[in-house]
């Protein structure tokens, strides 16, 4: 019996977030204007490279994309490619209809609990919550606010993680009752740099009942605040651009900020990115310097005060004096919760732009390759490849060894081409002539180490100022690139697309087949493969796995499945991918058509392939973010539950997680089945 439809109500229309949201988290970025005005445009001027690659390739990408037994990736098995990989198990359950209700859905079947939320203790010595005394002292040693990336780093001797959460932004008004924003005082203001960062906790399954706990616990617990040091490292560290008042030598930074989403590493580190970081600097008018002017109009820098006031309490804050601070932040970060006592490491040689995060895969030859997204709008995609081998091992040398893979390497960013004539992409998201939007791909070196190879850069130049670099060399501007995850097994790198609903409007790029639609309110999701499966080649092949969206419309694409059978998706954000070829979708479309955002499923294998479908929403307001997925239990993170318009500190839209009159509070929760089994089934 075919599944029943599950339409996605209104999709398309205006998104509901909270301007609240929008204004505390990003800037207002997506009602502002695109800070890439570069003018790159790739379709009509790379179509016959585009042909001449097909020729010399064999065949175009279908044909790349089809299975291989060739070079794969040390860390995974060989396997077949997924165009022809035998079916792994998928999560039997009866999707969960679209809902707008103040509550977290699940199928049935299934049950959720909340692990942590915002204000539980992470230290033993962490007083309780209080909502309406809340202060830097106590914020310190509880579970940060608006939690979005996840990730379980296992410990040894089974069934005991520590969970890394990032804390990515505060919406101070919802946040305090007392809050005011023409003068906020300076005890909500470190208060909120406590709340910033990420927190690590223990998380343990019960040997009673198999569910999973947190733990206030003394030895592994750590929160990572505003103010907790970092170190710089790679080639850019040092650099004259990078110095400070406060730090003479560019080495050395209070604090991480605006941690969207992120990875783990073979070698059990985590690693964090910096994303809108240019929310609560002042006065970017009172720079001189022109290359230091132009990269902060490039990252969205914005004039005047800051509407959180932090440059009244801390002058690193205002560019006029610390114009350098700016180049601070918008890295990527990487923590070791292994060791509570370590230093975490801020990585130039990722280069700097605002970063969803990186993930992790090995070349053949033992290099590692991270892969990340720039989530803004005509951003790029980029990849590091390292100069040295990951040692084998998790004894404490093989371990420090590793955690210096990414200081030295070649960054790189992605240039795409499309193999169908531009008059079949016309921006209405319908596939061209030979069914699919696909192509071939470049990998475009920026630099490697201190080697710029982007002429009139510098390599600090091009770390530092990366967008900068990457317009130059003539990367692909893509519609907000979000999470780029390579799958664990094939290789194959997946990235989600979120939307960008000024494609094709005046004075910026229009469609091309890497990004088929005009206004493109509900995003897609890439499939990029690389050539002889090797991460570290430059040359890849790609197309469309999804192009979401209402399954009623022409336009939008399934990976060819039955569109009748599948749930709506809107705005992909986050992925994560199951131990049988499944890849799991966490959605940021902020309440589009009234409805929630959730988590869904579809498989990469078989003839289900492209078969989405929903398997939580979250409650009014909310994001739903970083998921992991165990063996017999998903872990998601709710975030800013009740961001709406009409709400307030006195007055909010949600009473979620604890139910009643209280106030709304971002949290991890764990969702497995009732009778404790495997999320996965296989079929007989």
């Amino acid at each position: 019996m075919p599944a029943r439809q599950l339409p996605l109500l209104s999709i398309g229309r205006h998104v509901l977030r909270s301007a609240r949201t929008c204004s505390f988290r990003c800037g207002d970025a997506c009602a502002q204007d695109a800070p890439n005005t570069s003018g790159n445009t790739y379709f009509g001027t790379v179509l016959r490279e585009a042909i001449s690659r097909r020729a010399v390739l064999g065949g175009g990408a279908l044909a790349l994309l089809a299975p291989s037994t060739g070079l794969t990736a040390r860390t995974v098995p060989a396997a077949p490619g997924l165009s022809g990989a035998e079916p792994g198990g998928h999560p039997d359950f009866e999707p969960v209809p679209p809902d707008s209700r103040d509550r977290v859905t699940v199928p049935a079947g299934f049950e959720y609990e909340v692990l942590i939320g915002w204000g539980d203790p992470v230290l033993p010595d962490a007083p309780p919550f209080d909502f309406d005394r809340q202060t830097e002292s106590a914020q310190s040693r509880q579970f940060g606010v608006n939690n979005d990336y996840c990730a379980l780093v296992p410990l040894p001797g089974g069934d005991r993680w520590l969970m890394v959460s990032n804390h990515e932004y505060a919406t101070e008004p919802l946040m305090y009752p007392d809050w005011d924003p023409a003068a906020p005082s300076e005890e909500h203001v470190r208060t909120a740099w406590a709340a910033y960062g990420m927190s690590v906790v223990l998380v343990e399954r019960s040997a009673r009942d198999g569910r999973l706990r947190a733990r206030a616990d003394g030895r592994w617990n750590r929160r990572i605040t505003l103010t907790t040091p970092f170190e710089l490292r790679g080639p850019a560290a040092g650099s004259p651009r990078l110095r400070t008042s406060a730090d003479p030598e560019g080495r050395h930074v209070l604090g991480t900020m605006a941690n969207c989403s992120g990875g783990t590493t073979p070698w059990g580190t985590v690693l964090s990115g910096e994303e809108n970081a240019h929310m609560p600097f002042a006065y970017a008018e009172r720079v001189t310097d022109p290359p230091t002017r132009e990269g902060l109009r490039r990252h969205g820098f914005a004039e005047g005060a800051s509407p959180r006031a932090w440059e009244t309490y801390d002058t690193r804050f205002d560019l006029g004096r610390e114009p350098n601070e700016a180049h601070r932040f918008g890295w990527i970060v990487e923590i070791d919760p292994l060791r509570p006592d370590s230093v975490p490491v801020k990585h130039t040689a990722l280069g700097r732009f605002k970063h969803e995060g990186a993930n992790i895969s090995v070349a053949p030859d033992g290099r590692v390759v991270a892969y990340m997204g720039d989530d803004e709008r005509f951003e790029y995609l980029y990849k590091f490849v390292s100069d040295e081998r990951m040692r084998e091992g998790d004894d404490r040398r093989s371990r420090e060894h590793n955690k210096r893979l990414l200081d030295s390497g070649t960054l790189y960013a992605a240039r795409f081409t499309g193999d169908s004539p531009a008059r079949e992409i016309d921006g209405r998201g319908k596939p061209p002539r030979d069914g699919e939007f696909d192509g071939t791909g470049t990998w475009i070196p920026l630099a490697h180490n201190d080697r710029s190879f982007v002429p009139g850069m510098t390599g600090d130049d091009v770390y530092i100022f990366t967008r900068r670099a990457a317009d130059l060399a003539g990367a692909t501007p893509m519609d907000r690139p979000e999470d780029v995850q390579p799958h664990p097994r094939t290789g194959r790198v997946y990235a989600a697309l979120t939307n960008n609903d000024y494609r094709g409007a005046a004075g910026v790029p229009g469609p091309d087949e890497a990004n088929p639609r005009t206004r493109n309110r509900d995003g897609h999701i890439l499939e990029l493969r690389e050539r002889g499966d090797d991460p570290a080649s430059e040359r890849f092949v790609w197309r469309l796995m999804l192009v979401c969206g209402d399954p009623r419309s022409p336009g939008t694409y399934y990976a060819g499945f039955d569109k009748s059978r599948v749930s709506a998706i809107s705005c992909p954000d986050n992925l994560a991918f199951d131990e049988h070829d499944n890849l799991w979708i966490a959605t940021d479309a902020g309440r589009r058509g009234g409805l929630n955002d959730g988590l869904y499923v579809v498989p990469l294998s078989g003839p289900e392939r492209g078969r989405v479908r929903r398997f939580l929403t979250v409650p009014t307001g909310a994001e739903c973010c970083g998921p992991v997925i165990g063996p017999d239990f998903v872990l998601v993170s709710v975030q800013h539950p009740g961001e709406l318009p009409e709400a307030d500190a006195r007055d909010p839209a949600s009473h979620w997680p604890d139910g009643g009159d209280s106030q709304p509070r971002a949290a991890v929760i764990a969702v497995r089945r009732t009778d404790g089994g495997p999320l996965v089934r296989r079929r007989p």
